[in-house]
């Protein structure tokens, strides 16, 4: 399955220990995990700004994800409104990857609970749906 995960989640699955890592963890074990070059640039940012990530640090987990996921390049355009214009180019991105779910911690896109038939799930949606009772 195509999974792609927001900026949210992967520098939760950093910064912290718990569902956040778990599901980072899972995807890059039983799935494909999709990104764009918009959510590295701004993981890189708020690692080192926000999370006060040294940038060495930040740059080994920013080469992981390079590494691991499938950089979507392409975008469509959506049907559906989204609040955020700085969010547009990540969905389209995971839209144009042919995404099965979008994974976020953003209660604006949580709201919207789909994109275009994509199904934009919270960590623990994500988690209860295809990792629970395993």
């Amino acid at each position: 399955m195509r999974v792609f995960l927001d900026t949210n989640v992967l520098a939760s699955a950093l910064a912290t220990r718990g569902l956040c890592a778990d599901l980072f963890e899972a995807v890059l074990a039983e799935h494909d995990l999709l990104t764009s070059q918009a959510v590295v640039e701004e993981l890189a940012r708020i690692l080192t700004t926000k999370f006060r990530m040294p940038v060495e640090l930040a740059r080994a987990y920013i080469e992981l994800i390079e590494d691991s996921a499938e950089l979507i390049t392409e975008t469509v355009v959506l049907t559906t409104p989204i609040p955020d214009p700085d969010d547009i180019v990540i969905l389209a991105a995971a839209r144009a990857g042919e995404a099965a779910c979008f994974v976020t911690g953003d209660k604006a896109l949580l709201g919207l609970g789909e994109v275009d038939t994509m199904p934009i799930l919270s960590p623990r949606q994500y988690w209860e749906r295809f990792h629970l009772g395993r």
